[in-house]
């Protein structure tokens, strides 16, 4: 999400007026990684802030221990003042910039990547086949998918974009780490890497010692923790059953669809169940904290709404074409499907999927701290 360079401003200022108050209380030290690293520091610059902002996991819990918080007069909340920031980092390190301001609007990025894409797809496969050939049934024998789209159209359009998509994160990922690092130029160590991967992994900062976060209330749940492992796992399983097609086409000639009992659909599976389940049950926590809470707004939450409703559209048309794959509606399932999967790489390096790298650099940071200490 794009934000202005006042709000900005104010997202900076009330981070720091937050961080400066919790600095001098020290209550919550112990719930997480941001209140160790705040007590390292004095002073803090923005791209301190930065670093806090993303190393913040919202987990929620030291809003609920915190004895400044709403209705207190000081009116501390650090999930959401952080949360404020690290949203604002989405748009401030994103390349190249007449990308950030296309897709600085969450409701506008919902409907282009879940409507608009998909629909266009749809109409240029009317173009190319018409309706008749659009809806004409294929057999898995003549590879059902290339009849409406060839192997070298999905190649050199995802390949394109897929290509500039990376360029993009990595832009992002280096920007966001040259400020969060306030110019230390010392190179990445391979310990700090792989303590930062070891929590991310284990999503660490959302355990609490087995109990969980506060989240989307002050009740202490693991819910949020294994909707996100799911999430994150599914996504890579998925990633996994493509690469494994890949080299099934390269290597062996063999053309898709696939057997259901093949490994490239048995992983599509798996990962396509967690890409359900996770996001189903994080849009449904973050429906109700929502719905529970005076702090924070519909406004903030559009962000990952966004995402999450992405990833649902994109699996739930990936079972369709799964066993509809060799009816008369294969055609347009299939041109929904990759439209919505063409949405999501389109809008990667400018909203929620972006912050998963910002966290990584924030976590390598903080194992490189630790490690100082």
């Amino acid at each position: 999400m794009l934000h202005t360079d006042k709000h900005l401003d104010e997202s900076v200022k009330e981070s720091e007026r937050v961080i400066n108050i919790c600095n001098a209380c020290r209550y919550c030290e112990g719930f997480c990684a941001v209140f160790p690293t705040i007590e390292k520091h004095l002073e803090f610059t923005s791209g301190d802030l930065r670093y806090l902002a993303n190393l913040c996991h919202d987990c929620q819990e030291c809003y609920h221990a915190c004895q400044y918080s709403p209705p207190h007069e000081f009116q501390i909340n650090v999930p959401q003042a952080l949360s404020e920031l690290r949203k604002s980092s989405y748009g401030e390190y994103g390349w190249p910039r007449f990308m950030v301001r296309i897709s600085a609007s969450p409701m506008y990025t919902l409907i282009a990547s879940t409507l608009i894409i998909p629909v266009l797809f749809v109409l240029v496969g009317l173009l190319k086949h018409g309706v008749l050939g659009l809806t004409m049934a294929h057999t898995d024998d003549q590879g059902a998918f290339y009849q409406v789209v060839s192997h070298a159209e999905m190649v050199w359009g995802f390949g394109i974009v897929g290509l500039f998509v990376v360029v993009a994160l990595v832009v992002g990922w280096c920007k966001f780490r040259r400020d969060s690092e306030n110019g230390d130029k010392e190179k990445l160590a391979w310990q700090d890497v792989r303590q930062a991967l070891s929590d991310a992994l284990k999503l660490r900062y959302l355990g609490s010692n087995g109990d969980g976060c506060t989240y989307p209330d002050e009740r202490p749940s693991i819910l949020r923790r294994w909707f996100h492992h799911a999430t994150f796992y599914g996504f890579m399983i998925c990633f996994a059953s493509t690469s494994v097609a890949t080299l099934y086409h390269y290597m062996f000639g063999w053309t898709a669809p696939y057997p259901f009992l093949s490994i490239p659909v048995i992983l599509g599976t798996l990962g396509g169940v967690g890409l359900i389940i996770g996001p189903f049950g994080l849009l449904y926590l973050k429906l109700k904290q929502i719905r529970d809470s005076k702090e924070e707004g519909f406004g903030q939450a559009k962000i990952d709404i966004t995402l999450l409703t992405l990833l649902i559209a994109i699996s739930l048309t990936g079972f369709l074409l799964l066993f509809l794959r060799e009816t008369s509606v294969m055609g347009v399932i299939l041109l929904v499907h990759l439209g919505l999967v063409m949405g999501l790489f389109l809008t990667m390096p400018y909203g929620k999927f972006v912050h998963g790298l910002y966290r990584f650099g924030a976590l390598i940071r903080f194992a490189k701290e630790e490690r100082g200490s």
